[in-house]
């Protein structure tokens, strides 16, 4: 497990990562890229917990995945299985649990403050804090995609289900688009992932 985690996470994690997956009955699997999710937990039926996180992912976004499961397991054992999934026994637990984390030696400096605003409140996904999605999205491997809201109105562009949507205009925190082949309205989140049709 030491090995396999450390091609995955920033060199300066590693000890700590190793102490939150003591788990006798714990499996982490790295899986290919889901384009819906990040990572997950579960309990298995024979009691035993099993996390899974995106191999794609850049290490830093790794990290925060693999801590936000992590945290799943440890609600879980601390206050049974009653607890909303994202409720405030969950957030506590992240929270806590990232604490060793938020440093200079395991988080770029320009990664940093966003990533301790966020943990004032977290959110089920990161991917619904624009700021830190943004910020965390400057590590990934180069990609043909980009945020929708880099985007100019009017521009046509794909999703990852090859669906082909032009970008019309935005509402508070989300962009009103059509779907080019059905003319329905959609709304996408500002950090949604595109590949951009060039015209």
């Amino acid at each position: 497990m030491k090995h396999i985690i450390s091609n995955y996470i920033p060199d300066t994690a590693l000890p700590n990562v190793l102490k939150l997956l003591e788990h006798e009955n714990l499996t982490v699997l790295i899986k290919k890229e889901r384009k819906t999710r990040h990572g997950d937990y579960r309990k298995l039926p024979n009691g035993k917990h099993q996390i899974t996180v995106n191999g794609s992912l850049n290490k830093y976004r790794f990290l925060i995945t693999l801590v936000h499961e992590v945290a799943h397991l440890e609600a879980y054992k601390t206050y049974g299985k009653t607890i909303k999934p994202h409720g405030i026994e969950w957030k506590m637990t992240f929270q806590y649990l990232m604490l060793p984390f938020l440093n200079p030696e395991v988080f770029p400096s320009e990664i940093l403050p966003i990533l301790a605003n966020h943990f004032k409140n977290p959110k089920a996904s990161s991917d619904t804090d624009v700021q830190l999605a943004y910020a965390l999205k400057q590590f990934d491997a180069n990609t043909n995609k980009t945020f929708i809201f880099e985007i100019p109105l009017q521009s046509t562009f794909k999703i990852y289900n090859g669906k082909v949507f032009r970008k019309l205009k935005k509402r508070r925190t989300r962009f009103e688009c059509v779907e080019v082949s059905t003319g329905k309205i959609y709304l996408f989140n500002a950090n949604a992932e595109v590949t951009v049709i060039n015209n």
